[in-house]
């Protein structure tokens, strides 16, 4: 073996683990962090049209960073082992993986490297390559680096299937105690300049996404549900991901214990409700201390608080009654009222063969008028 393949090799390596903590081009959650067997810099992906699951090579251009963000692996003076690819080095590596089948779509980020027009002039390049010279109409995603100008936007949203830049943290509060350098409202700019350009016609057609580092400052839930359910509403952002805070050793926050991964899926459960069960922020229950109890799911917890709403008779419910329920999610619904055209409904296992996740759902529903008790599922079921 070369010594140029060996290079090559210790960037795909340290570049590719360097990318495993942005879930901005991931489906989000556990899976977002499982790796393809093939290596370590491919994951498995839900796409943004209809879910598809492919992979695709998610890697940075460069881990070599001139800011000092308090919890990352690749802030400046940390002493971690550092590597960059060239613009044609990336391109051609991603394409031999794409004509070998490997990979389906690449997720592309950096660091900022010498400077945020630098590093995001070459991932430019990257995606032009692929674009213009390879003719690579596949999944693209592109990271956008907080300070670069808005012509750098522009371009980007040309080329790509969907852009993304971190917001990190929910309030400036927050962002300035795990990122000092960065600016917060100079980020909440750039979702206003997409959202501007979108109405003009200009945008990335998967749309734009940003993430939340979890627990890394003292924000809570509630102001990180606040945040979202903004960036969703006046923003249309296609996506926001979150990620449990994990401690990294040479840092300064190193000291800090690792944020459950529970709350990290708590976060996403109340995503979901405002995204797709039409819930508002102001529905949303947080305990005494502005946090999501991390025992019970956040539509639980509302359908506990809503005594009044229950229960609801499957059999005439409309739709937007019936996402509502514990365990009965917008697909489970679709298939209730259609099939309900045809027949009642009279028992938990009918339901339960559309998806509806009847432990949770029993105590809220009536079927044809009648309330389910445990022991009757129970016996149904035997």
């Amino acid at each position: 073996m070369g010594k140029a393949s060996l290079d090559l090799d210790y960037k795909i390596e340290i570049l590719g683990e360097g990318a495993r903590f942005d879930l901005c081009g991931s489906c989000g959650g556990e899976e977002s962090r499982k790796r393809h067997p093939q290596g370590g810099w491919i994951y498995p992906v839900n796409l943004p049209d209809g879910g598809k699951k492919v992979n695709i090579l998610k890697i940075l251009l460069s881990n070599d960073c001139v800011h000092n963000c308090l919890y990352c692996a690749n802030r400046e003076g940390r002493g971690h082992p550092v590597a960059s690819f060239s613009a044609e080095e990336l391109a051609s590596l991603f394409w031999h993986l794409y004509q070998r089948g490997m990979v389906k779509g690449l997720f592309l980020s950096s660091a900022v490297d010498r400077s945020p027009s630098w590093a995001m002039n070459e991932m430019l390049k990257v995606a032009e390559i692929l674009r213009y010279r390879l003719h690579f109409s596949g999944y693209l995603h592109l990271k956008i680096l907080p300070d670069v100008s808005n012509d750098y936007l522009e371009e980007a949203v040309k080329l790509a299937t969907r852009v993304s830049v971190n917001l990190e943290a929910p309030t400036p509060q927050s962002l300035c105690q795990i990122a000092p350098q960065k600016n917060f409202f100079g980020i909440w700019q750039k979702f206003q300049w997409f959202e501007s350009q979108k109405k003009k016609g200009l945008s990335a057609p998967a749309g734009v996404t940003t993430q939340l580092v979890v627990g890394g400052s003292k924000e809570t839930d509630r102001e990180i549900m606040h945040t979202t359910s903004q960036l969703y509403e006046h923003f249309g952002l296609a996506r926001v991901y979150y990620s449990a805070f994990q401690p990294v050793a040479d840092t300064p926050l190193s000291y800090k214990p690792p944020v459950s991964t529970w709350r990290e899926h708590r976060l996403y459960q109340a995503d979901f409700l405002l995204r797709r069960y039409n819930f508002s922020f102001e529905e949303l229950i947080f305990d005494e201390e502005g946090n999501f109890p991390l025992s019970l799911d956040p539509k639980v917890l509302w359908a506990n608080h809503h005594p009044e709403f229950f229960p609801v008779e499957v059999n005439s419910a409309p739709w937007e009654v019936l996402i509502r329920v514990p365990g009965i999610g917008t697909t489970s619904a679709r298939r209730i009222i259609n099939l309900r055209r045809e027949s009642t409904f009279h028992d938990p296992k009918a339901l339960s063969r559309l998806g509806v996740r009847i432990d949770k759902a029993l105590p809220f529903i009536l079927l044809n008028g009648k309330k389910i008790k445990r022991a009757e599922q129970l016996s149904l079921f035997a």
